[in-house]
């Protein structure tokens, strides 16, 4: 196995001499230049594994070096050196295609942390697009993602994903991570919405012993779990403007702050984002910090919404028809023809996750093991029945408030006491007691494995 090389392009002698120093105790064989020219030259003759540039140089910028090498040799990341405090020429830089940035004076550890993350990167295969097997589909839409993640991969500039409820936005970002060099490391997901604003602060940044009551042990945060990884802030555009200041001097500084602490802790983790929000109407209007916005967003990836694909969701059926035929036993259903045409139809505002819904749904009602139209409860022009549940159950947990009981409980209860009085009438028959409810065997059966009556 050859030794890892590294081409280190900077035109002051000091800032080279340490870097090559740095690299060759990691066992890593460098070339240097002094500008673009004889960087440009040793590209034509030598393969390297990882390029360092100064982003001032006497005949151009690194800027021009990063366009080059994602022209020229995609495989070959590029690193930029930054003066401090230039995150607007980082982020110009990233929006280019350098894989990652370092402020001077360059912090060495941090440096190490970048050689070893992009030497860790696998080489490109347009042939063998990434994450075929977990994003469905094959429509031009669904390829078109396929390969945006395969690219967004290798490098480790924040990106936010956007697109509806539903869409599959957190499937990207886990397909991003382990296709990325940080695949060992952990993926972090956190949905910011549903964290009490109280426990926000200690929840990302963790707390020491004592810190505040309750404060009983020390607590590692978010940010601790996911040094090395990634990072994926869901509904990010839910975040209070309190919290959202101090993300970003975290992104910023790449070091955080435990509440109680004196100091702050080194952090590496790429940060994804997502929100099926309108993120820059919500800077316009206020809600989200402009600066914060522009550090989160420096790559955007937008995930497509299913009625974009109808293409892709006879493969999505049958999917979600056999998983759920394993989790409840028998053969998955067949749908009719009239079924699908319904399902292509519709316009799914609930897209994936709703269709996953429907087809749960179907999958108790049919009869014969056939879906048919009239089991999805579908109007091509409507809003679906599912959403409409949904959406009457959490308006009636909202204000039932401190009632002693949810509407979703009740019913729950309610449910469970007339199949187990049908079952008792029938002496545990359930053939019969399905009969008897008005309901199909299969879908008995679903409902004794979901109310735990089995």
């Amino acid at each position: 196995m050859r030794d890892k090389r590294a081409l280190i392009i900077d035109d002051e002698p000091d800032i080279r001499e340490l870097l090559e120093i740095t690299l060759a105790r990691m066992d890593i064989d460098t070339e240097s230049a002094a500008d673009l020219t004889t960087a440009r030259e040793f590209l034509t003759k030598e393969n390297f594994d990882l390029c360092l540039t100064d982003m001032n140089l006497p005949d151009g910028n690194g800027i021009d070096l990063v366009k080059l090498m994602s022209e020229k040799y995609p495989n070959t990341p590029v690193a930029v050196i930054t003066a401090h405090g230039s995150m607007d020429t980082a982020i110009e830089a990233l929006k280019s295609g350098a894989f990652d940035f370092v402020s001077k004076p360059v912090n060495l550890e941090q440096l190490r942390r970048l050689v070893d993350t992009a030497l860790n990167l696998r080489p490109m295969d347009i042939d063998a697009p990434a994450g075929a097997a977990r994003l469905t589909g094959h429509s031009e839409a669904i390829q078109r993602l396929r390969m945006q993640i395969g690219k967004l991969a290798r490098s480790q500039a924040p990106i936010y994903i956007s697109g509806e409820s539903g869409s599959g936005k957190e499937v990207a970002a886990r397909l991003m991570h382990e296709q990325g060099p940080r695949v060992a490391k952990p993926f972090v997901a956190v949905n910011c919405g549903a964290i009490p604003s109280e426990l926000m602060e200690s929840e990302f940044f963790g707390h020491k012993k004592g810190s505040f009551t309750g404060a009983v042990a020390d607590k590692e945060g978010l940010f601790q779990a996911a040094h090395g990884g990634t990072l994926f802030l869901d509904e990010v555009a839910d975040l209070p403007l309190n919290m959202q200041v101090k993300l970003l001097r975290a992104i910023q500084e790449k070091a955080v702050r435990s509440i109680g602490s004196q100091q702050e802790v080194p952090i590496d983790v790429r940060i994804v984002s997502a929100t099926h929000r309108d993120l820059a109407a919500e800077v316009e209007r206020g809600g989200f910090r402009q600066d914060l916005y522009y550090r989160i967003n420096v790559i955007e990836l937008a995930v497509p919404s299913l009625r974009e694909r109808i293409e892709d969701i006879p493969m999505h059926a049958d999917q979600i028809l056999d998983k759920l035929a394993r989790e409840y036993g028998g053969a998955a259903p067949t749908i009719s023809d009239d079924a699908m045409e319904t399902l292509k139809e519709y316009q799914f505002p609930g897209n994936v996750r709703e269709l996953e819904n429907v087809l749960e749904r179907a999958f108790t009602l049919c009869e014969d093991n056939q879906i048919e139209a009239h089991d999805l409860h579908l109007s091509p022009a409507a809003i679906s029945s599912v959403m409409l549940e949904e959406q009457s159950i959490d308006n009636a947990d909202a204000k039932a408030g401190d009632d002693d009981q949810s509407l979703s409980i009740l019913t729950e209860d309610f449910e469970k006491k007339l199949i187990l009085d049908a079952l008792e009438a029938t002496r545990w028959n359930k053939t019969a007691a399905a009969k008897k409810l008005g309901i199909t065997f299969r879908a008995l059966r679903y409902k004794l494995k979901k109310l735990e009556l089995e």
